[in-house]
């Protein structure tokens, strides 16, 4: 499994913040490299595992590695810190209901950078831009309580169908271990 402490050494022609391109060109031209090599796995947009996972999007967390999973395996909603919004309902239920996922999978970690905000970056943006986001930063100082409150409103929300499996849990981006965090 890859940690943040153990960041294997990048094969020859990886993507690296360089000189020489722009990102976006260095990951097209990649792009173009797999393509090369890829073949149709044949596969549908149901899961395998009929299981959704829902984590932050933090760059330190290969969800695949850390979770033992496929191509294929599961449905991965990613937001900043991982939070149950309007939008991960609206993609859970389409997972569930049109796509056959059973089981989801809530995943925090240490660190976050939502643990270092407030809802006033709101206000901030608003001062520079001229607009209010009508969206909520989804701020908080206890990654526990917001792993419980994530699980509460999946599990109160009327458009899944499967809410009887929801385990949620905190990443620890040091050990690279998963933390179950009980839901009462």
């Amino acid at each position: 499994m890859t940690t943040s402490a153990s960041v294997p050494a990048r094969p020859e022609g990886a993507i690296i913040d360089g000189a020489t391109s722009p990102v976006t060109d260095r990951l097209v031209e990649a792009n173009e490299r797999y393509a090369a090599a890829f073949t149709d796995p044949g596969m549908d947009a149901r899961p395998v595992l009929r299981v959704a996972v829902v984590a932050c999007m933090d760059a330190r967390l290969d969800l695949h590695a850390a979770l033992g999973l496929e191509l294929g395996d599961c449905h991965t909603i990613r937001n900043a810190g991982g939070v149950v919004t309007d939008d991960v309902i609206r993609s859970l239920t389409i997972s569930q209901r049109k796509l056959g996922t059973r089981s989801i999978v809530l995943i925090h970690h240490t660190g976050c950078g939502l643990e270092a905000i407030t809802e006033d970056f709101r206000t901030e943006l608003e001062m520079e831009v001229g607009q209010r986001p009508a969206w909520a930063v989804e701020a908080f100082r206890d990654v526990d309580q917001d792993v419980r409150q994530s699980m509460q409103r999946v599990r109160t929300s009327p458009f899944l169908v499967h809410a009887d499996d929801v385990r949620g849990f905190v990443f620890d981006v040091k050990t690279g271990l998963l933390r179950e965090v009980d839901p009462a």
